[in-house]
């Protein structure tokens, strides 16, 4: 299978396809609205208005996993990401990253890139002590650790890249503008 043959359910229960975006290239996250990364929004709508035109696409995929730190409907997410962030690419339907109840695409994405660590700095420090608290195997699984975990995907439809919420996002931009 490739990402082309996994769709999204949006917020209205359509379904996006991901081979609606072939040739263009992709960074898929996993957000929350009440994170201590959710300013993460700012640079990701940052990056689509500045790279939209040229093939970027940021699908932004709301998920209650971690802390309960996306509490409300898609329609009051929404509103919160618009109102404080004006996003503007494309939000997905509140789901699961991780578990049973996992979107498929999550599962392919994870198989594609796994866990490779947190990184340097305060941050990353931080988040591996309260893991190693909820999971003390985190280190070897490829589980989504975190909201605003990232995937890049290249134009021909490869997982290239997987930025841990930690990870700088001017990095982010440099990985995502290297592809342009």
């Amino acid at each position: 299978m490739s990402i082309y043959d996994y769709s999204l359910p949006m917020t209205d229960g359509s379904e996006l396809s991901l081979s609606d975006f072939r040739g263009k290239i992709m960074l898929i996250v996993n957000t929350a609205t009440g994170c201590g990364f959710t300013p993460h929004y700012k640079p990701l709508e940052e990056m689509y208005e500045k790279y939209h035109d040229r093939g970027l696409e940021i699908i932004d995929i709301p998920c209650n996993q971690f802390a309960g730190q996306t509490p409300g409907t898609d329609e009051e997410i929404h509103e919160f990401c618009t109102l404080n962030y004006n996003t503007q690419f494309p939000q997905m339907k509140k789901s699961d990253v991780n578990g049973e109840n996992e979107l498929p695409l999550y599962s392919y994405l994870k198989s594609q890139k796994g866990f490779e660590g947190f990184g340097k700095g305060p941050a990353a420090l931080m988040m591996g002590a309260m893991l190693k608290k909820i999971d003390k195997d985190y280190k070897n699984n490829p589980a989504i650790k975190w909201n605003f975990t990232k995937f890049l995907v290249d134009r021909e439809g490869r997982v290239i890249a997987r930025f841990e919420p930690t990870y700088d996002m001017k990095k982010v931009e440099e990985a995502v503008a290297d592809l342009l």
